[in-house]
């Protein structure tokens, strides 16, 4: 006879029982709120959905930020992406039949930008980036790295939940 040791996970949303968060940021600091919500909207302008997701997948994956990886997932879910694709972003090096050569170029631009502490942004990363996307679609997936990075520590500081999407 085998055991079943797999649990299932607490989803219990009773408000009792969730953390409130730390600190309302777009209540606390409107401008700044509207300001990060305008770059991000211009900074994902003219890129393809399905990619903007990924980016914003992976570099919450990174950055350990459970609100923006499940706000993320769920609205990469709704625009049509693949079980097996979000299963595979945080192994995609592993996976790359998974992905295109330009997701994966972006993924790799993200791991370095997200991280950029550890090594910069090493030049084969960029360069590899560059023969994927003209000057423009690069620039907006820098932006588009920049403004989840910056999500990611809004939401991890103010003690967001993950599964309380509040937008």
């Amino acid at each position: 006879m085998t055991t079943n040791t797999h649990t299932t996970p607490n989803t219990n949303t009773d408000p009792a029982q969730v953390k409130a968060p730390r600190l309302e940021f777009a209540k606390s600091a409107p401008k700044a709120f509207r300001a990060l919500v305008a770059f991000d909207a211009a900074a994902r302008e003219g890129l393809d959905p399905a990619l903007v997701e990924l980016i914003q997948i992976r570099a919450s994956h990174l950055n350990h930020c459970a609100y923006c990886l499940h706000m993320h997932t769920g609205d990469a879910r709704k625009a049509g992406e693949s079980e097996d694709r979000l299963h595979m972003v945080a192994v995609w090096r592993e996976a790359r039949h998974f992905f295109t050569e330009r997701e994966q170029a972006a993924l790799a631009l993200t791991e370095a930008m997200t991280l950029v502490a550890d090594a910069g942004v090493p030049d084969d990363v960029y360069a590899q980036a560059a023969t994927h996307f003209d000057e423009r679609e690069l620039a907006q997936v820098l932006a588009l790295i920049c403004t989840i990075n910056t999500w990611n520590r809004v939401a991890l500081s103010t003690g967001k939940v993950a599964g309380r999407d509040e937008r």
